[in-house]
């Protein structure tokens, strides 16, 4: 009997240590066991003191007074299905007449109470059935990406959310997008892990960061152009804007609208395009914004409104023509200048990481996602990489990318450097890698007889 007492005593230190060092561990070993008992033996109790249940059908109660039965018991949303997963549980609920999605959602909080969890989210499948995901613990404290995930062209999974899903951007949904944050608030590593995703696919990197290339120059052999000042920016633009009016063109030579042409292979961007015609996309990634939109002169304020202007184009019409914008900053408010606004308007896709001030987290959610605004506040000072993302739907996620170091990044990048495509209206801007490592790189245009 001391013996089995022994071993118990140990077995149960073992397990509370590796909960409080190695919570995945903990969760995959003894922690989703004790969760789909717990949640299976509670979930009626817990169901009708969150007002989660509905009284019985009239037929049933007219059924137990003729039958002299007892009065059958509220009913509470069915179980549909019950799945583990690596970060907690996912629960698919079937809704009973009179309930609503969002009856769940407001229980949430008090859920995530009665069944002992981390977390509980909810969404809405279709029409009464809800899906509730359940977080056996803190997924954000120490970021672990899965070793598969549902990648496609154009979709890069660049973080975790806090229900334990991957957090995705894909271009393809969300053309352009906004990601704000404070000095030291993961917004770099954000960055990096969007390169580093987008390394692999066929796509072109285009790259604008003005304070001198230090961000963006170390990833150079993915890029098939650098800007590392206002004006060569502004010549960038400009020349994507050309490039955009050409791939129109294209797209429209190859509408083929004609009476036998069935209305599927009609072409209305560059993914209605056969594969040999198709221009290659293109991903424009700005830092720091505020650069290009700062001036000190005459000179400097034409040099800002062509490049608003062309940022602007590039928004409005780039979609179809395959060219995505990646803009970050610390700030985007009109107090920037015209046009701002406009811009930011066309920006779908809001990212917020720590942020020094409310007016900041309003420039990315106060417009489409109210409620954001607060959580985005609210991030922690040492929680570096912790961010708030949302769209133009309203809905919002907290989100925390993996630390990528700048090595790894590199590395990343210098392994997929054979894919970096040749752009015709882009080449003088590409940068020119010698082959010193020490030996400075320009980034600045080059002429046309060595480009």
């Amino acid at each position: 009997m001391t013996s089995f007492t022994v071993v118990l005593v140990l077995v149960a230190v073992a397990v509370g240590l590796l909960r409080w060092r190695r919570p995945a561990w903990y969760w995959l070993t003894f922690g989703v066991t004790l969760a789909v008992v717990r949640v299976l033996v509670r979930y009626g109790s817990v169901m009708d003191a969150c007002g989660l249940t509905v009284p019985p059908a009239r037929w049933r109660l007219a059924l137990a007074r003729a039958t002299n039965r007892p009065i059958p018991e509220p009913r509470s949303p069915r179980i549909l299905r019950l799945r583990p997963t690596r970060t907690g549980l996912v629960l698919r609920l079937k809704l009973r007449p009179g309930q609503d999605a969002f009856d769940i959602a407001a229980a949430s909080d008090r859920l995530r109470h009665s069944f002992s969890m981390y977390g509980v989210t909810s969404r809405e499948l279709r029409s009464g059935v809800v899906e509730v995901r359940m977080t056996g613990y803190d997924v954000l404290k120490r970021v672990q990406m899965p070793t598969e995930t549902d990648t496609r062209p154009m979709r890069v999974p660049v973080a975790l959310r806090q229900d334990g899903s991957v957090h995705y951007r894909d271009y393809r949904a969300i053309p352009h997008a906004l990601t704000l944050g404070a000095t030291e608030s993961g917004k770099s590593v954000y960055q990096r892990n969007l390169v580093a995703g987008l390394a692999p696919m066929d796509v072109a990197l285009i790259g604008i960061d003005c304070k001198q290339g230090v961000e963006l120059f170390p990833l150079a052999r993915r890029f098939s152009a650098l800007a590392d000042d206002p004006d060569t920016a502004a010549e960038v633009l400009d020349a994507l804007v050309v490039r955009m009016e050409r791939t129109y063109q294209v797209i429209r030579a190859q509408q083929r609208i004609t009476a036998d042409v069935p209305d599927a292979e009609i072409a209305a961007d560059i993914w209605d395009l056969p594969d040999h015609l198709r221009p290659v996309p293109v991903v424009v990634l700005v830092d720091e914004v505020a650069e290009l939109a700062l001036y000190a002169s005459k000179e400097e304020e034409k040099r800002r409104d062509r490049i608003i202007t062309a940022l602007v184009r590039l928004a409005q019409l780039g979609r179809a023509a395959g060219i995505y914008l990646e803009i970050c900053g610390q700030r985007f408010g009109s107090e920037l200048g015209k046009g701002i606004t406009m811009l930011r308007a066309q920006l779908t896709g809001r990212t917020a990481h720590r942020v020094n001030d409310e007016s900041s987290a309003n420039m990315a959610f106060g417009d489409i996602a109210p409620d954001a605004v607060l959580a985005a506040i609210q991030i922690p000072a040492e929680m570096r990489g912790l961010a708030i993302s949302g769209d133009s739907s309203g809905g919002w996620h907290r989100i925390r990318a993996p630390h990528t170091s700048l090595r790894q990044a590199v590395n990343i990048c210098n392994r997929h450097a054979d894919r970096t495509p040749d752009l015709p209206e882009l080449a003088p801007f590409r940068p020119a890698l010698s082959a010193s490592a020490a030996a400075p790189v320009p980034l600045a245009k080059v002429s046309s007889a060595t480009g």
